[in-house]
This record gives C-alpha cells, sequence and structure tokens, in this order.
C-alpha cells in the first residue's frame, strides 16, 4: 500500500529525482523520459474516460491506467533484463507481465471481429471519446519509443515494450468503435484538399 502524506517533498528542485531502486538520477534522463510518456499517456486515458463515462469499454480503460501504473513502476525501476528473478510477491520488483500484454490482445481481436475492414488509413477525428483515443494512441506510440530508446542503452522488462505497442493497436481499434456508434470513421481522402 502507497502512503503520501506530503506531495512536496523539494528533493527534485535541483534537476535530479528518484528512480523505484532510490538511485538518483536527472529529470531528464531516458528513464524518467519513458516512464513520463507513460504518465501522460495514463492521463490521456483518462480524457477519453470521462468523453464517455458509461461507455462499455470503461472498465477495460480502468484496468489499462492501472496497468500504465505498474508499467511506470516497471520503467522507474532500473533491471528488467534477462537475468532479473521472474515478478511476484518477494520475489523481485513489480513488472509488467505476458499475461498483461494477452489480455490486450484478447480485447483486440474480441473488438475488431465487430469491425468493417479498413480501405483507407483513418483520421485521428470523429467523436469526442473517438478523437481522445486516438490522441491517446500517438502518445501511446511516444511512449513506446522512449522506453525502446531506454532499452537501448540499459536493460529493461521487455514486456514493457510488447505492452505499449498492443495497448496502441487497442486504442485504434477502440476508437474506431467508438467513431462507428458515431457515424464511422474520418477517411483520409489522398490529395483530397488540393
Amino acid at each position: 500500500m502507497v502512503r503520501l502524506t506530503r506531495i512536496y517533498t523539494r528533493g527534485g528542485d535541483t534537476g535530479d529525482t528518484h528512480l523505484g531502486d532510490m538511485s538518483r538520477v536527472r529529470k531528464t534522463s531516458p528513464r524518467v523520459g519513458a516512464f513520463g510518456d507513460v504518465d501522460e499517456l495514463n492521463s490521456a486515458i483518462g480524457v477519453a474516460r470521462a468523453h464517455d463515462p458509461a461507455g462499455a469499454v470503461d472498465p477495460w480503460l480502468a484496468s489499462i491506467q492501472n496497468d500504465l501504473f505498474d508499467l511506470g513502476a516497471d520503467l522507474c525501476r532500473p533491471g528488467g533484463g534477462p537475468d532479473e528473478p521472474p515478478p511476484g510477491e518477494g520475489r523481485g520488483p513489480l513488472r509488467v507481465t505476458a499475461g498483461q500484454v494477452e489480455r490486450l490482445e484478447r480485447w483486440c481481436d474480441e473488438v475488431n471481429e465487430t469491425l468493417e475492414p479498413l480501405k483507407s488509413f483513418v483520421l485521428p477525428a470523429g467523436s469526442p471519446v473517438g478523437a481522445a483515443l486516438h490522441l491517446a494512441r500517438t502518445i501511446c506510440r511516444r511512449a513506446e519509443r522512449a522506453t525502446i530508446a531506454l532499452g537501448d542503452e540499459e536493460p529493461i522488462n521487455p514486456e514493457a515494450v510488447r505492452y505499449l505497442n498492443r495497448l496502441s493497436d487497442l486504442l485504434f481499434i477502440l476508437a474506431r468503435a467508438a467513431n462507428r456508434d458515431a457515424g464511422g470513421d474520418v477517411l483520409w481522402v489522398p490529395g483530397g484538399e488540393r
């Protein structure tokens, strides 16, 4: 259980911050950038949820927001390479698991089966919830790139990248489903504004 009694600590006033293992790094480090992008993604999903609080996928989005806190905890703790003990109670730090990735895949398949095949690229627009999910998708792609860049420099949990990759797919599919229910995808018309 996390207990926060005071939000400001003044510990970051010099541009450094603590990681999950209590080591200190610059706030501009790739690790802080990666979990910062995940935090922004979580907020964007919260905005999407606010646009459709009674939506059928709101429980999924709530679960994803919790997963993103797990992912942030994973990324803020150095390690995660092949020599680290597997995650679990008392066996190591909190890490994203293959099971969380597989759940996203099941949701992708479930919703995608209800959609018409794509015949054009989709513009990131549509209904308020659809547009918010498209925005979350693009932030997810940035978080994925930042996580890959971190992994190029030091060991990370490979499930972190897989999770973000699947999540961006799911967010695209959910945006299409939200727009289907509000009149359909907004399709790209190549050269249509010439």
